[in-house]
């Protein structure tokens, strides 16, 4: 290419001043994923002109994800790209440019309760926009362990295993006794009193017996994605 379009490429590495964001362009190079826009605290504008200078960058064709996210952070989104998809469970917001599936095998998201699947959905979007194959199990808690033995099979294919729960937390404990994979637990603040907003889950996943078992802070499905998606580029 020429000296001006080279030029052109570098002008706004390593980050993009916006002057109420840096957009670190980046990070992409540096981590194999793109920034991620956590949309709760900005303004349906701020997170537009986030996106739009994501947009921008032609040469980098990577997914766009906006997290904990709501409608009106979508329409503001949706003006920049049509195909700005709205996941209203979680709250995330997917402009997907980039389909390749980078993740040598499949991450497996399950959840304890229907309460936890918000933060169980966050997870299983994410790690699908970080170029992962990802599948989901809800509603396998361990108030009724035959359910999750109905998914023995699909516990033993995952590479990587997202376990979300609430409550006391113990259902991470009990899926990794049954596999090999590395375990993510991802406590939720889903409980009554004396879960402490997801407190007591943490400090159960935190004091699980399971050697395989890692933990994430409260509800931070996004988090968990994350270190599941570099676990299966490995």
């Amino acid at each position: 290419m020429t000296e001006e379009a080279a030029l052109e490429r570098l002008r706004h590495l390593p980050f993009e001043d916006l002057g109420f964001a840096k957009v670190d362009h980046h990070r992409s190079l540096r981590q194999g994923f793109a920034e991620v826009v956590f949309g709760r605290g900005k303004t349906p504008q701020q997170v537009a002109e986030i996106v739009r200078a994501m947009l921008a960058r032609r040469h980098s064709r990577h997914n766009i994800l906006v997290t904990r996210a709501d409608r009106r952070i979508h329409a503001a989104v949706k003006r920049l790209s049509r195909t700005a998809r709205f996941h209203p469970l979680s709250g995330a917001i997917v402009i997907e440019r980039d389909r390749k599936v980078r993740g040598k095998g499949t991450i497996l998201v399950v959840s304890a309760g229907t309460s936890d699947i918000p933060v169980a959905e966050e997870a299983l979007v994410s790690a699908r926009a970080l170029g992962n194959r990802a599948e989901s199990v809800y509603d396998v808690g361990v108030a009724g362990l035959h359910r999750l033995l109905g998914h023995r099979d699909q516990l033993a294919a995952a590479r990587v295993i997202i376990c979300v729960a609430g409550m006391e937390g113990a259902l991470p404990s009990v899926v990794a006794g049954l596999v090999a994979a590395p375990v993510i637990a991802v406590p939720t603040s889903i409980g009554y009193g004396a879960s402490f907003g997801g407190v007591a889950a943490l400090l159960g996943m935190l004091n699980s017996c399971a050697s395989n078992v890692s933990v994430v802070n409260i509800d931070n499905g996004f988090g968990a994605a994350c270190v599941a998606s570099c676990i299966n580029r490995m």
